[in-house]
Protein backbone atom coordinates (compact mmCIF):
# COMPACT_ATOMS: atom_id res chain seq x y z
CA UNK A 1 0.00 0.00 0.00
CA UNK A 2 1.15 3.80 -1.36
CA UNK A 3 1.70 5.84 2.22
CA UNK A 4 3.48 8.63 0.66
CA UNK A 5 2.18 11.25 -1.83
CA UNK A 6 3.27 11.86 -5.14
CA UNK A 7 1.91 14.81 -7.76
CA UNK A 8 0.39 13.41 -10.93
CA UNK A 9 3.34 14.98 -12.82
CA UNK A 10 6.10 13.16 -10.87
CA UNK A 11 7.92 10.07 -12.22
CA UNK A 12 8.86 7.54 -9.99
CA UNK A 13 10.84 4.13 -11.71
CA UNK A 14 10.61 0.71 -10.16
CA UNK A 15 12.05 -0.64 -7.94
CA UNK A 16 11.93 2.36 -5.43
CA UNK A 17 11.86 2.79 -1.88
CA UNK A 18 9.70 5.60 -0.04
CA UNK A 19 9.07 6.01 3.04
CA UNK A 20 5.62 6.70 4.91
CA UNK A 21 4.91 10.57 4.99
CA UNK A 22 7.21 11.93 2.03
CA UNK A 23 5.76 13.81 -0.43
CA UNK A 24 7.00 13.97 -4.36
CA UNK A 25 6.01 17.21 -6.23
CA UNK A 26 5.63 18.35 -10.01
CA UNK A 27 8.05 16.81 -12.53
CA UNK A 28 10.45 15.36 -10.20
CA UNK A 29 11.60 11.89 -11.13
CA UNK A 30 13.31 9.27 -8.73
CA UNK A 31 15.09 6.64 -10.76
CA UNK A 32 15.04 3.11 -10.04
CA UNK A 33 17.00 1.91 -6.96
CA UNK A 34 16.63 5.59 -5.26
CA UNK A 35 15.81 5.37 -1.35
CA UNK A 36 13.82 7.94 0.04
CA UNK A 37 13.18 7.71 3.50
CA UNK A 38 9.89 8.81 6.07
CA UNK A 39 8.91 12.17 6.13
CA UNK A 40 10.75 13.86 3.24
CA UNK A 41 9.72 16.73 0.62
CA UNK A 42 10.66 16.39 -2.51
CA UNK A 43 10.42 19.97 -4.01
CA UNK A 44 9.67 20.34 -7.47
CA UNK A 45 11.80 19.45 -11.13
CA UNK A 46 14.02 17.25 -8.49
CA UNK A 47 15.61 14.14 -10.04
CA UNK A 48 17.26 11.79 -7.57
CA UNK A 49 19.48 8.99 -9.08
CA UNK A 50 19.98 4.99 -8.85
CA UNK A 51 21.28 4.64 -5.61
CA UNK A 52 21.09 7.29 -4.14
CA UNK A 53 19.50 7.51 -0.14
CA UNK A 54 18.33 9.87 1.79
CA UNK A 55 17.47 9.53 5.46
CA UNK A 56 13.81 10.60 7.15
CA UNK A 57 13.16 14.35 7.22
CA UNK A 58 14.96 15.45 3.84
CA UNK A 59 14.22 18.47 2.41
CA UNK A 60 15.01 19.11 -0.99
CA UNK A 61 13.87 22.17 -2.43
CA UNK A 62 13.10 22.89 -6.20
CA UNK A 63 15.80 22.23 -9.22
CA UNK A 64 18.00 19.85 -7.36
CA UNK A 65 20.10 16.85 -9.35
CA UNK A 66 21.02 13.90 -6.91
CA UNK A 67 23.50 12.16 -8.91
CA UNK A 68 24.35 8.45 -7.97
CA UNK A 69 26.96 8.44 -5.19
CA UNK A 70 25.20 11.16 -2.87
CA UNK A 71 24.08 9.85 0.71
CA UNK A 72 22.08 12.38 3.02
CA UNK A 73 21.29 11.42 6.38
CA UNK A 74 18.45 12.60 8.81
CA UNK A 75 17.29 15.80 8.50
CA UNK A 76 19.46 17.44 5.69
CA UNK A 77 18.79 20.67 3.70
CA UNK A 78 19.01 20.77 0.43
CA UNK A 79 18.54 24.04 -1.04
CA UNK A 80 17.22 25.79 -4.36
CA UNK A 81 19.17 24.94 -7.22
CA UNK A 82 22.18 23.72 -5.56
CA UNK A 83 24.56 21.20 -7.21
CA UNK A 84 26.31 18.03 -6.61
CA UNK A 85 28.78 16.56 -8.82
CA UNK A 86 30.01 12.74 -9.04
CA UNK A 87 32.95 12.84 -11.47
CA UNK A 88 36.18 14.28 -10.76
CA UNK A 89 36.93 14.97 -14.53
CA UNK A 90 33.96 14.47 -16.87
CA UNK A 91 33.96 14.23 -20.54
CA UNK A 92 30.78 13.39 -22.14
CA UNK A 93 32.67 11.04 -25.08
CA UNK A 94 34.17 9.05 -21.95
CA UNK A 95 31.75 6.37 -19.67
CA UNK A 96 32.96 7.25 -15.86
CA UNK A 97 30.99 5.44 -14.11
CA UNK A 98 32.87 3.56 -12.60
CA UNK A 99 34.64 6.76 -11.24
CA UNK A 100 31.60 8.06 -9.26
CA UNK A 101 32.62 9.39 -5.82
CA UNK A 102 30.67 9.08 -2.69
CA UNK A 103 29.73 12.27 -1.40
CA UNK A 104 28.26 11.84 2.44
CA UNK A 105 25.82 15.34 3.76
CA UNK A 106 25.73 14.40 7.82
CA UNK A 107 22.44 14.64 9.59
CA UNK A 108 21.13 17.78 10.08
CA UNK A 109 23.43 19.96 7.31
CA UNK A 110 21.92 22.67 5.33
CA UNK A 111 23.23 23.43 1.98
CA UNK A 112 22.29 26.87 0.15
CA UNK A 113 20.98 27.78 -2.83
CA UNK A 114 23.05 27.52 -5.77
CA UNK A 115 25.92 25.96 -4.07
CA UNK A 116 28.04 22.96 -5.44
CA UNK A 117 29.12 20.32 -3.93
CA UNK A 118 32.37 18.83 -5.65
CA UNK A 119 32.15 14.92 -4.86
CA UNK A 120 34.52 12.76 -2.62
CA UNK A 121 33.83 15.04 0.57
CA UNK A 122 32.05 14.87 3.68
CA UNK A 123 29.80 17.58 4.55
CA UNK A 124 29.74 16.73 8.60
CA UNK A 125 26.23 17.12 10.87
CA UNK A 126 24.69 20.11 10.91
CA UNK A 127 27.13 22.22 8.93
CA UNK A 128 25.98 24.86 7.61
CA UNK A 129 26.87 25.78 3.97
CA UNK A 130 26.51 29.22 2.22
CA UNK A 131 24.25 30.04 -0.45
CA UNK A 132 26.77 30.03 -3.63
CA UNK A 133 29.67 27.88 -1.76
CA UNK A 134 31.21 25.89 -4.34
CA UNK A 135 32.79 23.01 -0.93
CA UNK A 136 36.19 21.01 -2.63
CA UNK A 137 37.14 19.52 0.60
CA UNK A 138 35.73 17.95 3.45
CA UNK A 139 33.53 20.12 5.80
CA UNK A 140 33.59 19.77 9.25
CA UNK A 141 30.81 18.98 11.81
CA UNK A 142 28.72 22.46 12.88
CA UNK A 143 30.96 24.67 10.55
CA UNK A 144 30.01 27.51 9.05
CA UNK A 145 31.37 27.90 5.42
CA UNK A 146 30.82 29.77 2.47
CA UNK A 147 32.80 31.51 -0.99
CA UNK A 148 34.24 30.14 -3.78
CA UNK A 149 36.48 27.88 -3.22
CA UNK A 150 34.27 27.99 0.38
CA UNK A 151 36.43 28.62 3.46
CA UNK A 152 34.96 28.35 6.96
CA UNK A 153 33.81 31.31 8.24
CA UNK A 154 33.30 30.38 11.79
CA UNK A 155 30.30 27.62 13.81
CA UNK A 156 27.37 27.17 13.70
CA UNK A 157 25.00 25.81 16.74
CA UNK A 158 22.56 22.31 16.23
CA UNK A 159 19.46 25.01 15.79
CA UNK A 160 21.70 26.99 12.54
CA UNK A 161 22.66 29.64 14.70
CA UNK A 162 26.35 31.43 14.25
CA UNK A 163 28.32 30.81 17.38
CA UNK A 164 30.03 33.29 19.45
CA UNK A 165 32.66 31.62 22.14
CA UNK A 166 33.63 33.19 25.24
CA UNK A 167 36.43 31.88 27.58
CA UNK A 168 33.24 29.35 28.93
CA UNK A 169 31.81 28.64 25.59
CA UNK A 170 28.19 29.09 24.54
CA UNK A 171 25.12 27.10 25.41
CA UNK A 172 21.76 26.97 23.35
CA UNK A 173 18.91 24.57 23.65
CA UNK A 174 20.35 21.15 25.07
CA UNK A 175 24.10 21.42 24.31
CA UNK A 176 27.48 23.29 25.13
CA UNK A 177 29.84 24.07 22.55
CA UNK A 178 33.33 24.84 23.11
CA UNK A 179 36.69 25.72 20.56
CA UNK A 180 39.81 24.83 21.94
CA UNK A 181 42.37 25.05 19.69
CA UNK A 182 40.32 25.60 16.69
CA UNK A 183 38.50 22.87 17.56
CA UNK A 184 34.94 22.51 18.50
CA UNK A 185 33.74 20.41 21.33
CA UNK A 186 29.92 19.51 21.45
CA UNK A 187 28.64 18.26 25.02
CA UNK A 188 24.65 17.75 25.52
CA UNK A 189 23.52 18.72 29.18
CA UNK A 190 21.95 16.60 31.27
CA UNK A 191 18.90 17.12 32.55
Amino acid sequence: MKNYFNHETAIIDEPCEIGKGTKIWHFSHLMSGAVIGENCNIGQNVVVSPGVVLGNGVKVQNNVSIYTGVICEDDVFLGPSMVFTNVINPRSFINRKEEFKQTIVRKGASIGANATIICGNEIGEYAMIGAGAVITKSVPAYALMVGNPARQIGWVSRSGERLVFDENGVCELDERYVLKEGVLEVSRRLH
